[in-house]
């Protein structure tokens, strides 16, 4: 069974985005530095929406490349996929998307493209192991990334950690319940602009 990592760039206050679900300047390290993340495919969307090369810092580079290398599937909410429209049916990394949602995939979207929409968080990871085999399952952080993690289906936890405070907006683990241990981080790396951890959940 692979790995489920929940993971996301936020701020040091942990917010992935603003109200109005902007994510300001959350994502402005994946474009400042000189090292592409996939020299084969370094154009993508990020989780704004935008289309733009993925271009870090060399530190970053080589963890973020190593990363989205083990991804085999991405559970994501149905409030992202609208957002940025399911990356136009291309995941920044896997080969597959599961999408938590109590709406059906948009009729004609992309046929293509292996995107599985499950009405509940059990469901989703289910899929998302029969869908990577031992590769990693990745889970996009927020409110379905806090429903996941609070039902013991995460882990480790993941942060791009970005030097900005944004006060309020849509929170890194959503409206979670409850006290969730977590062990010391066992990847801390420096990049420009951001700082990125890694810590297993404690069982």
């Amino acid at each position: 069974m692979g790995t489920v990592i929940m993971h996301n760039v936020v701020s040091v206050d942990g917010f992935i985005a603003n109200e109005n679900d902007d994510v300001g300047p959350l994502h402005d390290w994946y474009y400042d530095g000189d090292t592409p993340i996939r020299e084969d495919r370094d154009e993508g969307y990020d989780h704004s929406g935008t289309e733009s090369p993925f271009k870090v810092s060399r530190a970053s580079a080589e963890y973020v490349r190593q990363m989205w290398e083990a991804i085999g599937t991405i559970v994501m909410g149905r409030k992202l996929f609208d957002l940025v429209n399911g990356w136009e049916g291309q995941p920044p990394a896997g080969d597959h998307v599961v999408v938590v949602s109590h709406r059906p995939k948009p009729e004609g979207w992309h046929p293509e493209a292996s995107y599985h929409f499950v009405d509940d968080v059990t469901a989703a990871i289910e899929k998302a192991q029969e869908l990577a085999g031992a590769r990693v399952i990745a889970v996009n952080a927020g409110q379905v990334g806090g429903q996941i993690l609070a039902a013991g289906l995460v882990d480790e936890v993941a942060m791009d950690v970005v030097p900005v405070v944004f006060g309020s907006g849509k929170r890194y683990f959503g409206n979670i319940d409850g006290q969730h241990l977590l062990e010391d981080p066992d990847v801390v790396i420096r990049g420009d602009r951001v700082l990125h951890l890694r810590f297993k959940v404690r069982r």
